[in-house]
Order: structure tokens, then C-alpha cells, then sequence
């Protein structure tokens, strides 16, 4: 009886060691999920005004890195507030700007292509591409007086897929799918200069 309870608990035991060295090693794994995530942000005072410094954590679906991947450019909207709340009235919008971001591959130099605006710049891998887009300069979104001091503000920051900005056939696909809705959450902040 004592032996065969000792193979029992031996065989056991090496089960329940291997389950939990694989929950050790997939956990890493299942905590980077597909999205947009936040990872700071702050306004920044300059000597010619206010300007953004946001940071973000960007993981795109399997199904938006093969439409990528087969030449379908995605845009990326890059949205931002900064209100003074008033107990009165309305709050106050005391800035406001948006800032649209182009991501394409060409297949022909095999590279990726980060726009913004007229401007662009391509990069090896789409980790990289991503590296660009996911550090975030806005200048000039406020003019040097335009916050008062010993006042708080709300900052308010997002970035998210404009699926307004596929081809057809793809906007339809967007349309209540996980796949395509990528986004991070509004990111709100206190700034009290």
C-alpha cells in the first residue's frame, strides 16, 4: 500500500510541476494582449507654448498585420484635450488637437513607412515602425499664457485605428469586430502650472 501511494504522489507531483512551469512561462505570453495601452503622457511647458509628450504601448491584431503586410496603409488618430473644469458652467476647452499617423508596407523594398503629415520615415521591421509611432511629440498645442497659474486642468490623450480611413470593403469588415477595433482608453491627467 505504501509503495504504490508513493508512485501515485511521484507521478503526481511531476504533473503538477510541469503545469506550473508552463503557466510560469505562458503567463509572460497572455499578459500582452492586442491593443493600444497609454503608458504616460504629460503636457510640457517651452518657451513658445505647451507641447505633448505621450508614450504608448502598441500591439496590433494578426488580422490588422496581415492586411499591413499586404499593402493596405492603416491610419492611427492621435486625439487630445486639455479643458478647465468650472463648477458654474461648462468646462472650458482650452485645447484641442488631432494628429493623423500613416502606417503602410511596401513589398517591393520590403520596409515599412511611418507618415505624419507630409513628412515620413521608413524603418526594417514592423517593431520598429511601431517603436516611431508609439513615442508621441505634439508642439504648439497651447500658447505660453494660455494657463493660468495655481489653476488645474484636465488633460485628456488617445490613440486609436481610424477605420473611417480604410477601403471600403474593409470599413465594413471594422464594423463591430475586435479584430479591427483597435484603441487605447482616454488617459486623464491633472496639470496645474
Amino acid at each position: 500500500m505504501t509503495a504504490s501511494s508513493m508512485r501515485f504522489c511521484g507521478r503526481h507531483s511531476w504533473l503538477a510541476a510541469l503545469a506550473a512551469s508552463w503557466l510560469l512561462f505562458a503567463a509572460p505570453l497572455a499578459v500582452h494582449a492586442d491593443g493600444i495601452e497609454v503608458k504616460k503622457a504629460a503636457l510640457v511647458a517651452a518657451e513658445d507654448g505647451y507641447f505633448l509628450e505621450a508614450d504608448f504601448d502598441i500591439a496590433l491584431t494578426h488580422t490588422l498585420e496581415d492586411a499591413l503586410n499586404k499593402g493596405v496603409p492603416l491610419y492611427f488618430l492621435l486625439e487630445f484635450e486639455l479643458i478647465r473644469p468650472r463648477w458654474y458652467w461648462f468646462n472650458e476647452k482650452v485645447a484641442n488637437a488631432q494628429q493623423q499617423y500613416r502606417v503602410s508596407f511596401n513589398a517591393l523594398t520590403r520596409q515599412y513607412r511611418v507618415g505624419v503629415g507630409t513628412l515620413y520615415q521608413n524603418f526594417g521591421s514592423l517593431p520598429e515602425a511601431l517603436g516611431f509611432l508609439s513615442r508621441v511629440r505634439l508642439s504648439e498645442l497651447a500658447e505660453p499664457g494660455a494657463l493660468s497659474k495655481g489653476t488645474r486642468y484636465t488633460a485628456t490623450v488617445r490613440l486609436r485605428l481610424d477605420t473611417s480611413q480604410l477601403p471600403r470593403p474593409f470599413q465594413i469588415s471594422a464594423v463591430g469586430s475586435r479584430e479591427w477595433s483597435v484603441a487605447s482608453d482616454w488617459y486623464r491627467w491633472t496639470v496645474a502650472p
